[in-house]
């Protein structure tokens, strides 16, 4: 029953965990999924496989939500902020099931603590402790770099879940079965708008070439494969990135080529002593990211609203 004189009572759910990012107070996406690992598959890789898509899904959502009210028209206001909340549902499953393949990747919370495993994960990690790619947290910019990082970002996304719907882990499987649709979504968007962009006023071709030049050199981050991804695709759970680079690199010329521009040629967003985001190592914007939007569930780990 909802109370009409208190509208605030029914934001706080039976169980308390409908006020948390992702909470529970709602169908569960994986009924009738086994949940069940494979024997033969590492525990720990897996829960450091799904951080790393988990985090990947959970900073670009972040990054989309904080662009609604700076897009152009109301319709992509909407369309962002859909593609964002796809993530953010991705990210939910993808860390809660980090969380259940290795409990110690949770930070360690009181016991008496309410917080589900995939907040604690999101909301109290360290920056180093992030395993996302460096594309997922640049910055919005203008809308032709959200635009384009988008684009990148879901074109790569899309062919890494397209392969792990033959996943030996049903969970990964089950997400990514659901993720192609979304997926499919967010590169069609983002590739119309790109070709606008390029077919459009002189501004908007010169605003779509600067995009191309700030986020082109994170690129060849997303196929470079850590040692987890290569083991874990060796036995059919996961997808080493490597293998999908041509595809992805082909679609993407595909698409630039119908805006009738070019990418930028030779450019590569170093790390540090060949380490990235899969390791740690972020770009300043993760940072400050993290801090605001961490900051209401560290100052009130247990409060209630």
């Amino acid at each position: 029953m909802i109370d009409h004189d208190n509208p605030f009572d029914g934001l706080v759910g039976g169980d308390g965990d409908g006020r948390w990012a992702f909470g529970t107070d709602f169908d569960d996406p994986l009924a009738g999924v086994d949940t069940t690992v494979p024997r033969d598959v590492d525990l720990p890789a897996l829960a450091r496989y799904c951080l790393m898509l988990g985090d990947d899904a959970l900073i670009g959502a972040q990054r989309l939500i904080e662009f609604v009210t700076h897009a152009p028209e109301l319709e992509e206001e909407v369309a962002f902020a859909n593609i964002g909340l796809d993530l953010l549902g991705q990210a939910r499953l993808l860390l809660a099931r980090a969380a259940a393949a290795d409990p110690s990747a949770v930070p360690r919370l009181p016991e008496s603590s309410p917080i589900p495993d995939e907040d604690a994960l999101a909301f109290f990690r360290a920056e180093s402790q992030f395993r996302n790619v460096r594309l997922c947290e640049l910055d919005n910019g203008d809308f032709a770099q959200t635009v384009v990082r988008t684009l990148v970002l879901t074109t790569w996304r899309l062919a890494v879940f397209a392969r792990l719907r033959d996943s030996r882990d049903p969970v990964l499987a089950a997400v990514a079965h659901k993720g192609v649709k979304e997926l499919t979504y967010h590169r069609d968007y983002a590739a119309r708008w790109t070709v606008v962009l390029g077919g459009g006023t002189p501004e908007s071709q010169r605003r779509l070439g600067a995009a191309l030049r700030q986020v082109w050199p994170f690129l060849p981050e997303l196929f470079v494969g850590t040692e987890d991804e290569r083991a874990l695709a060796a036995v059919g759970v996961a997808v080493d990135p490597a293998e999908i680079a041509a595809e992805v690199e082909e679609i993407l010329a595909t698409i630039l080529g119908a805006a009738e521009v070019e990418a930028p040629e030779g450019v590569s967003a170093a790390g540090i002593a060949g380490r990235a985001g899969r390791q740690g190592v972020h770009t300043e914007g993760l940072g400050r990211m993290l801090a605001e939007m961490q900051s209401v569930a560290r100052e009130h780990p247990e409060g209630v609203w």
